[in-house]
Parts: structure tokens; C-alpha cells; sequence
């Protein structure tokens, strides 16, 4: 009887946050820029958000749908070059991503109003995604994020699972924050606040987000650039108060872990880096996870996964997909369509008929044994 009474009240509660997601759709607004349309989509709890959709979305029916959300000290622009990447080609062709920008993240963003705005948390942020989709007039999606994105999109996971397909989660965590990340995210978070970005801020987000290896030199040589580049768009696009807002938010998230084993009722995907900051987080997020719905793929050697290992994570996103049906005309990388129903290389006439008259359909859909994320060649977590 009890259980009844929280399942109906769980149902009026979504149905409640529904209606006032739909009043907030009918004050959007649409812009057009270098990266694809941005709309201004408001939201009950966390001020307008901007979004940049890369792909015909008018096509969205024929097309997966991704929704992307950026890590700290990042924007939508990150998962933009991703996608962008020429090892995303046929995936970008087949696809329609929708790229959110935190509050005050954009690029060259002014500095958000104290007295009118209270930043949101990381629950208000994802259970306010929901409106994006409703905005946009988008059924279904699935949600890729990183870091603090992850986060976000994990708990939209568990809000709004009718509307989510299934998550792809780059060095996630869903516990409280831990004493180490704690003082450390302290000390930036001061230093943001007093002097801007600086060298302290900026050593702890490279940690972040490339992961505790740099001292190797030959590690850190090959990955000079990319960080070059990290640390300039850092002092010259990222407004550091803002950021401050953003760190501050990730810093005092709730404990989400304990709730994920019942309550997240999507595939979900876990990717890490071995040299990453946060690759033993995930692997124990991954213990207290359904295993009939999550899998977790550790990469080798690499710490900042999207940016060192592209076309694994390319690779790792096409194979979660067409476990969902979706992207089933792409190929695989260095994989050959199975053309027959048996291993026998005789063929016979019975044989030959059964593939005269297997439809396209049939021949795209997903061979789920086939199709194991055991199959990419790289370290799985237990």
C-alpha cells in the first residue's frame, strides 16, 4: 500500500514538473551562429539555458539523437570538435546532437547577476534538461556527457528515463565529494573567486580533466598541445566567476550512488581513462550499478579520453547505439557485416535463398551477442 502511494506520488510530481517545463517552452528563443542554430530555451529553476544544435534536427526521426553536457572549465564547444573529429564522420551524418552550455559557461559569458540569480545544483540541472527537449520537440535522446556533465546527465537519467534512450558517462562520479577533492576543489575555488584564473586554478583543472600521469614527461610532451590549448581557452573564454559558480555547485553535490542500482532504469556506458583522475571512481561506481544495464570500459594509457583516444570512444559510442537500435547502418571500424546464418562456407541452395530474401531491415538490425562492448579491444572493469 505504501509503495503505491509513492509510485502515484512520484507520478504527479513528474506530471506537475511536465506542465511547468511546457509554460517555460513558450518563451524560447533562436539565434543562428558559425557552430549551428542556438536557441535560449528558460527554465523553472535554472535561468535560461543556451543550446547549440549540431545536425537536421527536422530529421530527428530518422536520426539519433545525443544530448551533450560539458565538464568544469569547458562549454558546449568541447563536445562540438568532437563530434567534429573525422572519426565521428558517419556517426555526425546519422545524427542529431544537441549541445547544452552550463549557465555563464558560454564562451566570453558576462558575469551572471548575483542578486537575481541563484546558481542551480547539479539536481535542479538535470531534472530542468528535460525542458531542452520538450523546447526542441525532441521524444527521445541519449545523454553523453563529461565530469560534472556526467554527473548532471546521470541524474536526468534517473528523472526522466521515458525520455532517455540511455547515457554515456566520460569520468563520471555520483558520490559526495571526497576529502583529497575536497580541499583541492576548495583552493580553487578560492583562488576563482579572488584573483581570476591563475596557475592553482589551472594546475587543478588540467588534473581534472587529463588526469594525475603528467608527471611523465614523455606523457606529458605528447600531450602538450592539447592542454597548451585547454589552459588558453581557459584565460581567454571562460568567465572565472562564473566557473567558480559551476565548480561550487560539483563541489556540493549530493551523494546520488546509493539510489542509482534501483532507480536508474537505462543502458548506461562508463568510460575512463586508466591515467585519468577519476578512473577508480568509476570502477566503484560500477560496483553499486545494475550490471544487467551498465557496462564500463576502462581505456589504456590516457587520461583525457575524448581528446587522447577519439576513435575508442567513437568506436565504444556506435557499438552502445546499435544495442539500442540505433546507427544499425554504420559499420563498424575493421568489421565485416556477417553476410550468413551459418559459419560453413558451403553454399548450399537453402543457404543462398535465406540471403536472397533477407530484407535491409533485417539485415541492419542488431546482433545484440554480436554487438558485446566486450568486443572493443580494450581493458573492461569487473
Amino acid at each position: 500500500m505504501r509503495r503505491a502511494s509513492q509510485e502515484q506520488s512520484r507520478r504527479i510530481s513528474q506530471d506537475t514538473t511536465r506542465k511547468r517545463s511546457m509554460e517555460y517552452v513558450r518563451r524560447g528563443s533562436m539565434d543562428v551562429t558559425k557552430l549551428g542554430s542556438k536557441h535560449l530555451v528558460p527554465t523553472e529553476r535554472c535561468g535560461p539555458l543556451s543550446i547549440y544544435i549540431q545536425g537536421d534536427l527536422s530529421q530527428q526521426e530518422k536520426r539519433a539523437v545525443f544530448l551533450t553536457v560539458h565538464d568544469l572549465g569547458c562549454n558546449h564547444t568541447s563536445f562540438h570538435d568532437f563530434v567534429e573529429h573525422p572519426c565521428m564522420g558517419e556517426i555526425k551524418e546519422r545524427s542529431v546532437f544537441i549541445h547544452v552550455d552550463i549557465p555563464g559557461q558560454e564562451d566570453n559569458a558576462p558575469d551572471l547577476p548575483e542578486e537575481s540569480f541563484t546558481f542551480p545544483t547539479m539536481q535542479m540541472l538535470g531534472e530542468d534538461l528535460v525542458t531542452v527537449l520538450d523546447f526542441l520537440h525532441i521524444k527521445y535522446v541519449i545523454g553523453l556527457g563529461e565530469g560534472a556533465g556526467a554527473n548532471i546527465l546521470l541524474r536526468f537519467g534517473m528523472a526522466h528515463a521515458s525520455r532517455c534512450l540511455g547515457l554515456i558517462l566520460v569520468n563520471v562520479t555520483a558520490g559526495k565529494t571526497g576529502v583529497m577533492e575536497y580541499f583541492k576543489d576548495k583552493i580553487m575555488y578560492w583562488k576563482l573567486g579572488q584573483v581570476g584564473h591563475n596557475p592553482t586554478t589551472e594546475q587543478y583543472l588540467v588534473f581534472h580533466k587529463f588526469g594525475h600521469q603528467l608527471k611523465d614527461d614523455e606523457l606529458l610532451k605528447d600531450r602538450e598541445k592539447t592542454i597548451q590549448d585547454y589552459q588558453a581557452k581557459l584565460r581567454s573564454a571562460i568567465n572565472a566567476k562564473n566557473l567558480k559558480l559551476y565548480v561550487s555547485a560539483f563541489l556540493n553535490r549530493k551523494d546520488v550512488s546509493g539510489l542509482l542500482e534501483k532507480n536508474l532504469k537505462i543502458d548506461t556506458l562508463l568510460l575512463a581513462g586508466t591515467k585519468g583522475s577519476y578512473g577508480s571512481t568509476v570502477q566503484i561506481l560500477h560496483a553499486q550499478m545494475d550490471k544487467q544495464k551498465t557496462q564500463l570500459l576502462k581505456i589504456d594509457d590516457v587520461g583525457d579520453v575524448i581528446n587522447e583516444a577519439p576513435d575508442k570512444v567513437a568506436q565504444s559510442i556506435l557499438l552502445f547505439c546499435k544495442g539500442q537500435g540505433l546507427l544499425t547502418s554504420v559499420t563498424m571500424p575493421g568489421v565485416e557485416r556477417q553476410r550468413t546464418f551459418s559459419g560453413s562456407t558451403e553454399d548450399t541452395p537453402e543457404k543462398l535463398q535465406r540471403q536472397r530474401t533477407m530484407s535491409m531491415e533485417e539485415y541492419d538490425k542488431p546482433n545484440i551477442r554480436r554487438l558485446s562492448i566486450t568486443a572493443i579491444p580494450q581493458k573492461l572493469g569487473e
